[in-house]
């Protein structure tokens, strides 16, 4: 006799999945939770649904979630961090003056992390304020060259 799983019995194993993933933040079972959810709602309008059809189904949507997750979200993420690009991709960027120090140094907030921070100490060889737009002209060490935006 096949055995039939509620729709709860899905529904509370995708919970305890994506709970799951909160103590992971690796994105390994995310997907596996929220393809139960699925499978959940799917034996709720189909109570008939057999126990080896509902695992099938998890199984598939799983691979499904998987898949668009690496096709169509994750590439969207690249596009927002400029992390370990080139020196060439760095300048340009515009920033926001945050704080003054001396002998012409600021600390400047970028938009996205460049090179892995969003924060960066940069020189200026003309005077800013806090709340002026620079744009990097230049990179020498670890610190951003920087000139008042728009000239």
């Amino acid at each position: 006799m096949d055995m039939l799983l509620e729709p709860w019995h899905w529904f509370v194993l995708g919970i305890v999945l994506i709970l799951f993933e909160l103590f992971l933040t690796t994105f390994a079972v995310l997907w596996f939770g929220i393809a139960a959810v699925m499978v959940s709602i799917l034996v709720w309008i189909y109570p008939d649904m057999s126990t080896t059809l509902q695992v099938i189904s998890w199984t598939l949507l799983s691979i499904l979630c998987t898949f668009l997750w690496f096709k169509f979200i994750k590439p969207l993420s690249k596009d927002k961090i400029t992390n370990h690009l080139s020196r060439e991709s760095v300048i340009g960027q515009v920033g926001l003056v945050i704080q003054l120090q001396i002998d012409n140094n600021i600390q400047v907030r970028f938009p996205m992390p460049l090179l892995g921070s969003d924060e960066w100490f940069c020189r200026c060889s003309q005077n800013v304020h806090v709340g002026d737009k620079v744009k990097v002209i230049d990179i020498s060490g670890n610190i951003l060259v920087v000139e008042p935006y728009p000239l």
